[in-house]
C-alpha cells in the first residue's frame, strides 16, 4: 500500500468510525478528539495536533466541510477544499482519523465519538468548549493547548493579501 493510500484510508465515514471506535474501546485505547477548519495547514496546526495526540492513543479530527467553513469564515473560504484539507491532516503521523461534519458545531459528532479527551486551543475556556458536557459527564476531560504565537490561517491570508 502506498503512503497516499494510507492517508486516504484515514479519512472515514461515520459507519467506518463506529466500527473503529468499538475496536479501540475494546482495546482500552484513550480517544482524543479535536475539530476545526484547518484551511491552510501551518506550524501552529502541526504543533497543536501533535500536543493533542500526546494526550491519548488515538487522535480523531472532526473536519468542517467546505459548506460549513464558508458559513463560518465567509464566502471566500475555504482556500483549500475539504478533500485537500483532509488529505493534509491524514498525512500527519500524529493523526489517526479524519471525519467530516457539516453542522454549525461538532456537538453531534462529539456525542457520536464519546472521546475520553476533548481538545481545543487556549483561546477557548474549557467549560465553554462545545461538547464539554458530553465529555465530562462520562468522566473525560477537556484540555486546552497553548497556541504557537504568530500562526493562524487568517493572518497568513492577510499577509499574502498585503504582499500581492
Amino acid at each position: 500500500m502506498t503512503k497516499n493510500e494510507v492517508a486516504s484510508r484515514k479519512i472515514v465515514s461515520l459507519d467506518q468510525l463506529k466500527l473503529l471506535l468499538a475496536q479501540w474501546r475494546f482495546l482500552n485505547k484513550k480517544i482524543v478528539f479535536t475539530n476545526g477548519c484547518f484551511d491552510i495547514l501551518h506550524l501552529g496546526h502541526v504543533d497543536y495536533l501533535s500536543k493533542a495526540a500526546d494526550l491519548g492513543n488515538i487522535l480523531i479530527i472532526g473536519l468542517n466541510t467546505d459548506a460549513s467553513v464558508s458559513r463560518i469564515k465567509g464566502p471566500s473560504r475555504p482556500v483549500n477544499d475539504e478533500h485537500a484539507r483532509a488529505m493534509l491532516l491524514a498525512s500527519l503521523h500524529c493523526v489517526s482519523l479524519v471525519v467530516y461534519f457539516d453542522e454549525p458545531t461538532p456537538y453531534e459528532l462529539i456525542r457520536f465519538v464519546q472521546p475520553d479527551v476533548l481538545v481545543k486551543g487556549k483561546d477557548y475556556v474549557a467549560t465553554e468548549v462545545v461538547g464539554y458536557d458530553i465529555v465530562t459527564a462520562k468522566g473525560g476531560t477537556v484540555e486546552t493547548i497553548d497556541l504557537v504565537e504568530g500562526y493562524s490561517t487568517t493572518s497568513l491570508i492577510e499577509k499574502i493579501n498585503r504582499t500581492s
